[in-house]
């Protein structure tokens, strides 16, 4: 049975900002490689590079060098109109400070990814997906009106509303605390596990780590631990 192609693969990836100083490394000769259905943690200290990983892998930013294939194209050829393309159409992203519109309502935000595309009924399906996370009570809720827990929920329902082929998540729960946190990361890796799509999620949690399929470690911008099996 043939191997299916990953749907991330990076080789010798550099990402690099200029300073006043010169050119800042940020990463370093990085390799990776994501499986469909695969959830992969990604640790590491402070300022290693994880979300510049996570930037480079959603076509936020594009890399200095190396490869980068995600999703079956090449970003470090792509323009930035090509890369938010493909983020819109087929990527999700939940940040720790959740990225909420303000003025925008739970439902509207989490329409965000259908509206963008122009896909139509938008709304009927975000609706479904918050009710989905818990939240069909709050669709007329604005972002200041919820918990960060809820907050958080809308921000996961946004990035699972256009039923992605790959989702990012960088340190989720990292301004939860523990109980609201596991709910969080509860509903996201079971959401990964229905949807089939990929997971890349950066966290200092070792426990919500264990919890996928497979954890590496980044530091100074470079993998410096083997892939492993979680404990």
């Amino acid at each position: 049975m043939p191997h299916a192609d990953p749907l991330v693969a990076l080789s010798d990836l550099t990402l690099s900002y200029p300073s006043p100083e010169g050119e800042v490394a940020v990463l370093r000769g990085l390799d990776l490689t994501l499986s469909p259905g695969e959830a992969l943690a990604v640790m590491g200290p402070s300022g290693s590079g994880k979300s510049s990983l996570i930037a480079v892998m959603g076509g936020l930013e594009r890399p200095t060098g190396g490869r980068a294939r995600v999703l079956g194209h090449a970003l470090e050829e792509a323009d930035e109109r090509a890369r938010t393309q493909l983020r819109r159409r087929a990527i999700g992203i939940v940040f720790q400070s959740y990225h909420l519109v303000p003025a925008m309502t739970a439902l509207e935000n989490a329409a965000l990814p259908l509206v963008l595309a122009g896909a139509p009924d938008a709304e009927a399906a975000a609706a479904a997906m918050l009710e989905r996370v818990g939240l069909g009570h709050r669709l007329t809720h604005r972002p200041s009106a919820l918990s960060g827990g809820e907050q958080q929920r809308v921000a996961v329902a946004r990035a699972f509303v256009a039923s992605p082929r790959l989702v990012l998540a960088d340190e989720p729960t990292g301004n939860l605390d523990r109980r609201t946190g596991t709910a969080v990361a509860d509903l996201m890796l079971g959401l990964t596990r229905e949807s089939g799509a990929g997971l890349v999620l950066v966290t200092h949690d070792e426990a919500l780590a264990r919890r996928c399929d497979r954890v590496i470690a980044i530091e100074d911008g470079r993998a410096v631990a083997p892939a492993r099996e979680p404990a």
